[in-house]
């Protein structure tokens, strides 16, 4: 059905606005977005089953990890998939949301 994310940094407690995210399978990227004003991105392609990664680009929250990537699996792309992180200057943490 869909799939969206959500960036907070933990450092500020504040959704981190503007951090560029692009959605990648297979090596292919299929979208590249930038979170708005919330943190947020919906709206993303509907992937198909399979791996997929999002890359998160943190560098400008984290001087130890400039990116961020998180591989996931969809197995049943009818559902809606919400990959949210957390990311800190020296640590970063994900869940599979709702």
């Amino acid at each position: 059905m869909s799939l969206s994310t959500h960036v907070l940094n933990a450092a500020t407690g504040r959704p981190a606005a503007g951090l560029l995210v692009r959605l990648t399978a297979r090596d292919i990227t299929l979208a590249e977005h930038r979170t708005d004003h919330d943190g947020r991105i919906t709206g993303l392609p509907t992937p198909e089953a399979g791996v997929h990664r999002l890359i998160f680009e943190t560098g400008d929250i984290s001087p130890f990890y400039p990116r961020v990537c998180i591989d996931f699996t969809i197995a049943d792309p009818q559902q809606h998939h919400h990959v949210p992180l957390l990311v800190s200057p020296y640590s970063y943490s994900t869940y599979r949301g709702s």
